[in-house]
């Protein structure tokens, strides 16, 4: 394939950056490394490859199917209301309801015993095709705010906080499966603590010391002005590398006792360079704690991205 272009030209030099070139000359398309490696036609076997693209709520239905958030509650106002939720497969149905996963799980199935027979099988068929089914339930009429706080101290490096940003990411897309309405609050902290827009707080980061005590109390202010208990499902979680100044530690342990009070869910995740599930930190202890006589309050340590899944699960299964 080759294309036209409109060389530049100055009294000095021509071209379009590479040997000298005039207007209306045509530029072949650029050779590709893997070129060179390529074979001619021939008789040999070969095989072929499956390749399919998923949007990212597929990805989310499959992770989140076995989940359920932690002390559901219906609040003030009506007690039901309807909704369409999913109930089972169909061989029929709308494109958009397509479950790609289950309809590769029976296009695999099918060719297995097609080749045991000693039958031919074709890559898909009609009858592979899984569509996920609705059915219209009562479900309680709820409605949530979800606090997201993050440390941005100077002991929380790049990696930390990518770290805990992946994480809030994944909460953030199973919690909006679950609640057809949510309110998300963001809020980062150092020695003081700050609200931010959604876009703004994924790219926020900060120096100085840590004083945990900040976040907790700019969450407390934040609950007591726009969402009130009585009204909302209030679900906190914190992270951190867990590190706290150390004259901090009852101010922050009195907040945290506070807000898991209101809490329907207070979840610590401790982002520690060494492997392990306890958090150990200032912070973290004070959650582990806590859990011990609250079951409406988690901490989880994790070292990598590796372990964001674990970390998921150990909150919302």
């Amino acid at each position: 394939m080759v294309r036209s272009v409109l060389a530049w030209r100055t009294r000095d030099q021509q071209g379009v950056g590479q040997g000298n070139a005039k207007p209306g000359d045509r530029i072949g398309r650029p050779q590709q490394e893997g070129d060179k490696q390529r074979g001619q036609g021939g008789n040999e076997e070969g095989g072929i490859q499956y390749t399919l693209e998923f949007r990212i709520d597929d990805i989310v239905d499959w992770l989140w199917e076995e989940m359920q958030l932690p002390n559901l509650e219906a609040k003030a106002g009506k007690s039901t209301e309807d909704d369409w939720i999913r109930e089972g497969w169909d061989r029929r149905g709308a494109r958009a309801r397509l479950d790609r996963r289950r309809s590769l799980k029976e296009s695999i199935k099918r060719r297995g015993v097609q080749t045991a027979q000693g039958q031919d099988s074709p890559a898909f068929t009609d009858d592979d095709l899984r569509f996920r089914q609705l059915a219209k339930r009562e479900q309680p009429a709820t409605q949530a705010v979800v606090i997201l706080l993050l440390d941005v101290s100077g002991s929380m490096g790049e990696r930390e906080r990518q770290i805990s940003k992946t994480f809030f990411f994944w909460a953030i897309q199973g919690l909006r499966r679950q609640y057809r309405q949510l309110d998300l609050v963001f809020v980062a902290h150092t020695s003081d603590a700050w609200e931010f827009q959604e876009e703004e707080f994924f790219r926020v980061s900060g120096t100085g010391g840590t004083v945990a005590s900040a976040g907790l109390l700019k969450v407390r202010e934040i609950i007591d002005a726009r969402f009130s208990p009585a009204q909302y499902n209030v679900y906190l979680f914190y992270a951190s590398d867990g590190e706290n100044f150390p004259s901090d530690q009852h101010a922050a342990q009195s907040a945290l006792q506070d807000l898991a009070a209101d809490c329907n869910y207070a979840g610590f995740l401790e982002v520690a360079p060494l492997a392990g599930a306890v958090p150990d930190s200032e912070i973290g202890k004070l959650f582990v704690d806590l859990s011990h006589d609250a079951d409406n309050v988690g901490a989880c340590r994790v070292h990598s991205t590796d372990d964001i899944w674990r970390a998921v699960k150990h909150f919302f299964s």
